[in-house]
């Protein structure tokens, strides 16, 4: 009979995941940390509270395990930031967005080879090969 018991006990857990709702941040510590709460501090509050607002409005157009991943990110170096969650979440939908119209969009463009000659776009931000004709 109690063999059963976990069974139980798991099938009555909601299967509604955490992420299924904004988070909860004390964001008031992360931001009074910067300059001893001075300007920077109230203008961390500001950025903060809108990103909060922003979050909530546009919290389910972004997928479950984008927000179990951003949501640990955000949150897991000692502070939580509510900002860094809207960032990541953005960030994430655009690279999927992007990788599902390159994969969709059959454009035929191959990742650069070694040894072909490609062009450096921007400083610090990483290789942009340009497809250049055989």
């Amino acid at each position: 009979m109690l063999l059963h018991l976990p069974i139980v006990m798991l099938a009555t857990l909601s299967p509604i995941a955490v992420s299924d709702q904004v988070p909860k941040f004390n964001v008031e510590n992360e931001c009074n940390l910067e300059d001893g709460g001075g300007a920077s501090a109230a203008r961390c509050s500001q950025d903060e509270s809108a990103a909060l607002g922003q979050l909530r409005t546009r919290w389910n157009q972004f997928g479950a395990n984008n927000k179990k991943s951003c949501v640990g990110e955000s949150s897991g170096h000692g502070g939580s930031s509510y900002v860094e969650l809207l960032t990541c979440l953005e960030i994430t939908r655009d690279v999927e967005k992007e990788n599902r119209n390159a994969q969709g969009a059959g454009t035929g463009s191959a990742a650069p080879q070694p040894g072909k000659p490609g062009v450096t776009v921007g400083v610090g931000h990483g290789t942009v090969r340009s497809k250049t004709a055989p």
